[in-house]
């Protein structure tokens, strides 16, 4: 079972265990708007707020998905939750969901 970050602070904390900053910075998802999508090319353009595991300001830029799927879960406005990673190839969004409404 996947653990929210408030539950693996909270779990570390009564163990009297601290996070690596690395690990919290892992576990945030970033804000973003899907601008366009090109399912041929595997690619997602999100307008995103900041992407603090790349430190990384917001813009509007092109993702590729990990999973081809990604792209057949959104539409051209939606409001999302992202996790981005950088990849060999570029810019990668590894996880993917809607935001909260």
């Amino acid at each position: 079972m996947k653990k929210t970050l408030l539950q693996q602070i909270g779990l570390a904390t009564m163990l009297g265990l601290s996070l690596p900053l690395a690990a919290i910075a892992q576990t945030e998802l970033s804000d973003g708007e899907i601008r366009k999508i090109d399912k041929d090319n595997k690619k997602l353009t999100i307008k995103h707020g900041d992407i603090k595991n790349l430190d990384m300001p917001g813009m509007t830029m092109v993702f590729q998905v990990k999973e081809p799927a990604m792209d057949e879960q959104v539409k051209v406005g939606d409001k999302i939750r992202f996790r981005a990673e950088k990849a060999s190839s570029g810019f990668m969004v590894t996880e993917l969901q809607p935001a909260a409404k």
